[in-house]
Protein backbone atom coordinates (compact mmCIF):
# COMPACT_ATOMS: atom_id res chain seq x y z
CA UNK A 1 0.00 0.00 0.00
CA UNK A 2 1.49 3.29 -0.93
CA UNK A 3 1.15 6.14 1.96
CA UNK A 4 0.09 9.49 0.32
CA UNK A 5 2.34 12.18 1.49
CA UNK A 6 -0.02 15.35 -0.33
CA UNK A 7 -4.12 15.57 -0.49
CA UNK A 8 -4.97 13.74 -3.14
CA UNK A 9 -6.26 15.96 -5.94
CA UNK A 10 -9.01 15.12 -8.43
CA UNK A 11 -9.50 16.19 -11.82
CA UNK A 12 -11.72 16.14 -14.38
CA UNK A 13 -9.72 15.08 -17.75
CA UNK A 14 -13.18 15.59 -20.26
CA UNK A 15 -11.28 14.28 -23.46
CA UNK A 16 -11.16 10.61 -21.54
CA UNK A 17 -14.67 11.62 -20.08
CA UNK A 18 -13.76 10.95 -16.53
CA UNK A 19 -12.16 12.26 -13.41
CA UNK A 20 -8.54 11.48 -11.82
CA UNK A 21 -7.67 11.36 -8.66
CA UNK A 22 -4.08 11.85 -8.04
CA UNK A 23 -2.00 11.05 -5.02
CA UNK A 24 1.24 12.36 -4.89
CA UNK A 25 0.84 13.21 -9.10
CA UNK A 26 0.39 9.99 -9.63
CA UNK A 27 -2.78 8.64 -10.75
CA UNK A 28 -4.84 6.17 -8.22
CA UNK A 29 -8.12 5.99 -9.55
CA UNK A 30 -11.20 7.41 -11.70
CA UNK A 31 -15.15 7.87 -12.58
CA UNK A 32 -15.36 7.40 -15.97
CA UNK A 33 -18.58 9.09 -17.66
CA UNK A 34 -20.26 10.21 -20.67
CA UNK A 35 -23.05 13.00 -21.16
CA UNK A 36 -26.46 12.68 -22.42
CA UNK A 37 -27.85 16.49 -22.69
CA UNK A 38 -27.50 17.60 -19.62
CA UNK A 39 -27.35 14.28 -17.60
CA UNK A 40 -23.51 13.09 -16.63
CA UNK A 41 -23.67 9.23 -16.73
CA UNK A 42 -21.38 7.65 -14.26
CA UNK A 43 -20.41 3.78 -15.61
CA UNK A 44 -16.92 3.18 -13.95
CA UNK A 45 -15.30 3.37 -11.26
CA UNK A 46 -12.01 2.03 -9.64
CA UNK A 47 -8.80 2.60 -7.11
CA UNK A 48 -5.54 0.68 -8.44
CA UNK A 49 -4.91 -2.02 -5.95
CA UNK A 50 -1.96 0.18 -4.63
CA UNK A 51 -4.22 2.57 -3.13
CA UNK A 52 -7.03 0.20 -1.69
CA UNK A 53 -8.55 0.83 1.70
CA UNK A 54 -7.85 4.85 1.63
CA UNK A 55 -10.91 5.81 1.31
CA UNK A 56 -10.01 7.63 -2.20
CA UNK A 57 -13.23 6.22 -4.25
CA UNK A 58 -15.43 8.43 -1.88
CA UNK A 59 -13.47 11.45 -2.41
CA UNK A 60 -13.09 11.06 -5.81
CA UNK A 61 -17.30 10.25 -6.31
CA UNK A 62 -17.56 13.23 -4.15
CA UNK A 63 -16.05 15.68 -6.13
CA UNK A 64 -17.08 14.97 -8.89
CA UNK A 65 -20.96 14.99 -7.94
CA UNK A 66 -19.96 18.62 -6.70
CA UNK A 67 -18.44 19.10 -9.83
CA UNK A 68 -21.67 18.25 -11.68
CA UNK A 69 -24.09 20.18 -9.25
CA UNK A 70 -21.65 23.48 -10.21
CA UNK A 71 -21.96 22.42 -13.78
CA UNK A 72 -25.78 23.04 -13.71
CA UNK A 73 -25.86 19.25 -14.95
CA UNK A 74 -28.00 15.75 -13.18
CA UNK A 75 -26.50 12.94 -12.12
CA UNK A 76 -27.09 9.09 -13.84
CA UNK A 77 -25.93 6.33 -11.77
CA UNK A 78 -25.12 3.41 -13.59
CA UNK A 79 -22.31 2.54 -11.85
CA UNK A 80 -22.86 0.56 -8.74
CA UNK A 81 -20.23 2.44 -6.81
CA UNK A 82 -21.61 5.90 -7.74
CA UNK A 83 -25.15 4.17 -6.68
CA UNK A 84 -23.85 3.02 -3.69
CA UNK A 85 -22.36 6.36 -2.39
CA UNK A 86 -25.94 8.59 -3.47
CA UNK A 87 -27.48 6.40 -1.03
CA UNK A 88 -25.16 7.46 1.72
CA UNK A 89 -25.03 10.77 0.36
CA UNK A 90 -28.76 12.32 0.09
CA UNK A 91 -27.64 15.67 -0.16
CA UNK A 92 -27.84 14.77 -4.20
CA UNK A 93 -31.27 13.89 -4.52
CA UNK A 94 -32.25 16.98 -5.88
CA UNK A 95 -29.88 16.33 -9.21
CA UNK A 96 -30.13 12.59 -9.26
CA UNK A 97 -32.17 10.64 -12.12
CA UNK A 98 -33.00 6.95 -11.86
CA UNK A 99 -31.12 4.39 -14.21
CA UNK A 100 -33.57 3.39 -17.11
CA UNK A 101 -33.69 0.60 -19.91
CA UNK A 102 -33.38 3.56 -22.26
CA UNK A 103 -30.31 4.89 -20.46
CA UNK A 104 -28.50 1.28 -20.44
CA UNK A 105 -29.28 1.22 -24.47
CA UNK A 106 -27.83 4.52 -24.81
CA UNK A 107 -24.62 4.10 -23.23
CA UNK A 108 -23.91 0.49 -24.45
CA UNK A 109 -24.02 2.35 -27.99
CA UNK A 110 -21.90 4.98 -27.05
CA UNK A 111 -19.49 2.37 -25.15
CA UNK A 112 -19.70 -0.32 -28.07
CA UNK A 113 -20.51 -2.99 -26.18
Amino acid sequence: MSEQTAAPLVRRADARHRYEILVDDERAGLTAYRDRDDRRVFFHTEIDDAYAGQGLAAILVEQALNDVRASGMRIVPVCPYVAKFLKKHQEFTDITDPVTPEVLTWLDARLKR
